[in-house]
């Protein structure tokens, strides 16, 4: 496993970590057992970093975590989001008083004092113009109940402009084959801030694994089958905003450019390692294997300059003008 600085936590946290997302909610079906025995897996495996959220499952991927660090010695870092939980999810919703009451919420479920990342959970982009909003994350830190803070986003925009308060350690926001904007200008900028970036849907909601066919079939509470469009919330979450029918033709594509003794999976992790902007990787998985095969790929050297120029060359023709203008 490779190890990367967390902004500057002091933290080194695992290249590819664990986004929790998928044991928790909007991914179909899932069995608490078989989440735990993929969690296990992932800290055997050299994993120090798991992101997960108050909403997903309505705090079961927390609770998840919270019996994980029971039973582990190891150090494990646990970053969660607030403000999901808001109805309607409105600016005026982002207090000092609703953030601490989601915050005890989030230290129940996951049995702790204080927490170790708290990420402001894709609010609405005047949030980030609130400094007042984040001087109260400063005072949550002051009162001990976060470590640090950062934020999730949908856009380059608000991370561009979270990045301003002098605070905040780290940036969740979407970036895979199929999702390269925050590498023009976002990434050198976090980079000069030491702000640690966290790739969330690194595999393009599975579309990236390979596995996925026009014959896919997705249950009525996996987002993949309700949010195509974009119906429940933001429509880039969702197959990195893509067609799927261009996404699937495009992954036809991108095999011909995958090192032999590798996934497609690994491959696209393995891509997104490449920019040392990064810190890590978190993408999800419900079953030990999945987790194997996405640790793996940092187990493996750096792409041949063939497969990047492959990799540019089709987002270029077949993706940038589908999403670079909206995310």
């Amino acid at each position: 496993m490779i190890y990367r600085e967390l902004g500057r936590t002091g933290w080194k946290v695992s290249a590819v970590s664990f986004g929790a997302w998928a044991i928790g909610a909007a991914w179909g079906p899932v069995d608490a057992d078989e989440s735990l025995k993929a969690l296990h897996k992932a800290v055997d495996l050299g994993v120090n970093f798991f992101d997960t959220a108050d909403v997903y499952g309505d705090g079961h991927s927390e609770r998840l975590l919270a019996q994980l660090k029971r039973e582990r010695s190891e150090k494990i870092i646990i970053a969660t989001k607030a403000g999901r939980r808001l109805d309607p999810h409105v600016d005026a919703g982002y207090t000092a008083e609703n953030l601490t009451a989601f915050i005890d919420r989030s230290l129940q479920n996951l049995k702790a004092e204080t927490l170790d990342l708290l990420q402001l959970h894709c609010p609405p982009i005047d949030v980030y113009y609130r400094p007042e909003l984040f001087a109260a994350l400063d005072d949550l830190v002051q009162q001990g109940k976060i470590h640090y803070y950062g934020v999730s986003v949908e856009r380059v925009e608000e991370a561009l402009k979270a990045i301003e308060y002098p605070n905040v350690q780290t940036v969740q926001i979407i970036y895979n084959i199929f999702r390269q904007r925050p590498a023009d200008l976002f990434f050198g900028e976090a980079k000069r801030r030491q702000v640690g970036i966290l790739a969330r849907l690194p595999l393009s909601s599975g579309m990236l694994t390979g596995k996925l066919t026009k014959q896919s079939q997705f249950s009525p509470e996996d987002h993949r089958a309700f949010n195509r469009h974009g119906e429940r919330f933001d429509r880039g979450e969702t197959f990195s905003g893509v067609d799927y029918e261009t996404g699937l033709q495009a992954v036809e594509e991108l095999r011909a450019s995958v090192p032999a003794g590798m996934t497609l999976t690994q491959f696209a992790l393995r891509w997104i390692l490449m920019n040392d902007a990064v810190t890590c990787a978190i993408p999800g998985a419900k079953r030990p294997e999945q987790v194997e095969e996405n640790v793996r790929a940092a187990d493996f050297p750096p792409l041949p300059e063939p497969a990047m120029r492959a990799v540019a060359e089709l987002y270029r023709e077949r993706i940038r003008p589908l999403v670079h203008p909206y995310w």
